[in-house]
């Protein structure tokens, strides 16, 4: 019996988080209540506060599977950490680019939350910088990197975010080739 609690709990939590994906792609986070949400996942609104205690709390859930999405590619045996070389970029860019790609809507609302709410804008900030760190040892293979590790580290995000943003009218295969060769040669110096 408690089993099946606990299954029919997340079930409804799993529920409500892609209820809250779809209807942030239809209407934008600012622009979603959580009435709609457990619409979406046709659940009472009291499920949601069993599992959440607001709309924040619910977006955080999503930026952790965002991390744990990120998280398996690192995990991934084609995985190395030396920027010196242009496959390992080519893993990373192509890495970022299946999972901004596959969290879409949830990227979109974290940057939407950031922009009203300075504790999000924290939230936000403290994940960038996690995701940063993670890659701070794969810059020391580099001989002459462009800015000091963390500078150089803030700009290959902004390229990658910007990257990303324009998923839409690009194919995988030219954002992940762009992506590469942009950021090889902004770190390295060089073509490869």
């Amino acid at each position: 019996m408690r089993a099946s609690r606990e299954k029919q709990a997340a079930d409804t939590r799993a529920a409500l988080l892609a209820a809250a994906e779809r209807v942030f792609a239809a209407k934008g986070y600012l622009n979603t209540k959580i009435t709609d949400i457990t619409a979406e996942a046709g659940r009472s609104a009291g499920s949601f506060y069993n599992h959440f205690t607001g709309k924040e709390q619910l977006l955080e859930a999503l930026l952790g599977e965002v991390a744990a999405a990120s998280d398996a590619w690192a995990a991934d045996e084609a995985h190395s950490a030396d920027f010196s070389d242009p496959e390992a970029i080519r893993h990373h860019v192509s890495a970022y680019w299946r999972v901004h790609r596959a969290h879409a809507p949830t990227m979109a609302a974290l940057r939407q939350a950031a922009l009203v709410s300075e504790e999000f804008a924290a939230v936000l900030d403290r994940f960038r910088r996690d995701q940063s760190e993670d890659l701070a040892g794969h810059l020391a293979p580099v001989e002459r990197l462009p800015a000091a590790p963390g500078t150089s580290l803030a700009l290959m995000t902004t390229v990658l975010e910007g990257l990303a943003g324009l998923w839409p009218e690009l194919s995988e295969e030219e954002a992940v080739e762009a992506g590469t060769r942009f950021l090889y040669r902004a770190l390295n110096g060089r073509d490869y």
